[in-house]
């Protein structure tokens, strides 16, 4: 049973997650995402066949962790009024709302606890939550922080990023895993 509700939390976290991009970039004059039909709760018209399953489950059973992404939401920046400003608050939305959701899990979790009450499941999703938001705000194309972080970088190396970006992921998942997940524990650690 926590399981299950492990999987639809981290799934329903991803969709707020991709929801809140489309809704901050309507917000800001850009109807793309409406047009596009990710302006919804439905999980299958945000996530990816391959990113947000195949790939998970691949690389869980190979090494025990765990890669995946969603569908990205698509935006048109010259719908924006200011489109480096705007574009950088569509990025930022996604991982605030991670945040927001770790902040009211850990409200719940300790309502709850000090209610004698122990739902450790909510832990999991907390951190879940609290890794999204930390990954995403890496400036690595396509993760978002790229698009808060690099804004103002020339376009030959913002290519040169976006042609490598997946290298240069698995190279911090794989390198920068102790330092994310020292901030991620810090977090946590403050939060509860």
């Amino acid at each position: 049973m926590e399981l299950a509700i492990l999987i639809i939390g981290l799934i329903y976290s991803i969709v707020l997650h991709e929801l809140a991009h489309g809704y901050v970039a309507e917000k800001l004059g850009d109807y793309t995402p409406r047009y596009a039909g990710r302006l919804t709760l439905n999980p299958f018209s945000h996530l990816d066949p391959i990113g947000s399953f195949f790939l998970p489950l691949f690389t869980y059973l190979i090494g025990g962790f765990i890669i995946g992404w969603a569908k990205p939401v698509p935006i048109n920046p010259y719908n924006f009024e200011k489109p480096d400003r705007d574009t950088a608050l569509v990025a930022i939305a996604g991982p605030l709302t991670n945040i927001i959701i770790a902040l009211i899990l850990a409200s719940l979790y300790k309502l709850f606890y000090f209610n004698g009450i122990s739902l450790t499941f909510l832990l999991a999703l907390i951190r879940l939550n609290l890794v999204l938001a930390i990954f995403n705000l890496m400036p690595i194309p396509p993760l978002d922080g790229s698009r808060i972080f690099l804004r103002n970088i020339d376009p030959q190396t913002m290519l040169f990023l976006e042609q490598f970006g997946f290298i240069f992921i698995l190279l911090l998942i794989y390198f920068g895993f102790p330092f994310l997940s020292s901030i991620v524990n810090f977090i946590f650690n403050l939060l509860i």
